[in-house]
């Protein structure tokens, strides 16, 4: 009999972790699952936080060495950069502008969220400290921060990843100015590392189904509310609005601003590879379809496409940057918490430059999210609140990397004089009311 695919298996653990929970809840098993079950979910957060600094020195050193290419293609590389921070940036901002708008978290009673924090009692004092540091805290004294005077006490704690992000670009920036003969043994292992940690990633993943089915069936006993769950929908919906703006409004304008491409052409030309992201959940497997749409229906040279898209499956996931967002402020509401204006500006930063270490495999996006958690101060635990809805939402979140990959192919590739016409003709690009398409199929 075939076996389940894994998103599969992970909805039926979620469902069975909240049928058991309120099945304990109402027999009084509570103890039993707090005791016996809760453990395993615990050990599946550890598991990902375990793996999470890991992953993000293996995938940042190969992304950032990979730019090697910048010494022929200079312009390219700079541009594309550029433009990859700059959309990542704007998701991160877009994401945490729709959660502070509709504020999902909030849809939590004060019974409920005053039970989070009993649960979570050691993670709030902590962040209640951190606040309080950050009130006499100098106007520089952020970007000091980023600079650590140690690398392996930053290494540490994964609430200093945004010290160990700065460490990982400078040791790849010095991998790229050394001779190439020398830098090559130091990519093969970081290579090897990458590929590691990524199977590591598909092991931890194995045991995905049982961990959720011990979190919330741990998370409904603890707290039997059902707002929690209308939050959980507020929270999807939330990340939903954000990614769907990404893909209909954004990108296709920034298209059509700087490439003069209709909305119609763009959507048509990049339809196929978002329908293959959005069902394997993966910027790399989804790369070969994203690379033949860019050079053979949206016209960007092969020269510009062999760089910047292979260069984007690995570092620009602006997708998964506005999920992280989203998630973090969620996940604070839910525990009653209040983040300051720097502190929403701290997740733009770390989730921006944390999306660049994303690898680019279904589920990584979770992995980094615990990076975001821990240097904003929330409690990583909470992240068994979002674990039910995440397999959709991390589909629909690859269309948007793609989607934004392509889009500033495009961008670079004109700005080259590398944009030209479609190699390809198919009958379903053909539309001679739109004098633009004729123009460029013809």
């Amino acid at each position: 009999m075939k076996k389940l695919a894994l998103h599969w298996q992970i909805l039926i653990g979620m469902v069975a972790g909240v049928l058991f929970g309120i099945l304990a809840a109402q027999i009084g098993w509570n103890k039993i699952v707090i005791d016996w079950i809760k453990p395993f979910g615990t050990i599946f957060i550890n598991l990902l936080k375990l793996i999470a600094l890991p992953l993000i020195v293996a995938s940042l050193v190969k992304g950032v060495s990979d730019l090697q290419d910048i010494s022929k293609l200079s312009k390219i590389g700079g541009r594309t950069v550029a433009i990859y921070l700059l959309t990542t940036a704007f998701a991160v901002s877009l994401g945490l502008i729709i959660v502070n708008i509709f504020q999902p978290g909030k849809l939590i009673s004060k019974e409920t969220q005053e039970q989070l924090m009993t649960s979570y009692g050691g993670d709030a004092a902590t962040r209640i400290a951190q606040a309080e540091a950050q009130k006499s805290a100098g106007p520089l004294d952020a970007i000091v921060d980023i600079v650590p005077d140690n690398i392996f006490g930053a290494a540490s704690s994964n609430g200093n990843m945004l010290q160990v992000i700065f460490f990982v670009i400078f040791f790849g920036i010095g991998l790229i100015l050394i001779p190439a003969n020398k830098a090559q043994p130091v990519k093969d292992f970081f290579d090897g590392l990458n590929e590691v940690i990524l199977k590591m990633i598909d092991i931890i993943m194995l045991a995905a189904p049982f961990g959720v089915f011990a979190l919330l069936a741990a998370l409904v006993v603890e707290s039997p509310s059902i707002d929690l769950f209308k939050a959980l929908i507020g929270y999807a919906l939330c990340v939903l609005l954000g990614i769907g703006l990404l893909l209909f409004a954004f990108y296709p304008t920034l298209v059509r601003i700087f490439t003069g491409k209709s909305y119609r052409f763009f959507q048509r030309g990049i339809a196929p590879a978002q329908l293959v992201a959005f069902s394997t959940s993966s910027s790399a497997a989804t790369l070969p379809v994203t690379m033949e749409r860019a050079e053979e229906h949206l016209g960007v040279d092969e020269e510009v496409a062999s760089f910047v898209l292979p260069i984007g499956a690995t570092v620009n996931m602006d997708g998964t940057a506005l999920y992280q967002a989203v998630a973090a402020v969620f996940i604070a509401q839910t525990f009653g918490m209040e983040l300051s204006l720097s502190a929403q500006l701290g997740i733009i930063l770390t989730a921006t430059l944390a999306s660049i270490g994303s690898a680019a495999v279904p589920s990584a996006g979770m992995v980094m999210l615990v990076i975001v958690l821990g240097q904003a101060g929330i409690p990583e635990a909470g992240l068994a609140l979002i674990f039910a809805v995440d397999r959709p939402l991390d589909m629909c979140r690859t269309a948007a990397n793609v989607t934004s990959d392509a889009t500033v192919a495009m961008i670079v590739a004109k700005s080259m004089g590398k944009l030209g016409k479609p190699h390809t003709r198919d009958l379903g690009d053909f539309y001679p009311k739109d004098k633009e398409e004729a123009e460029v199929v013809g």
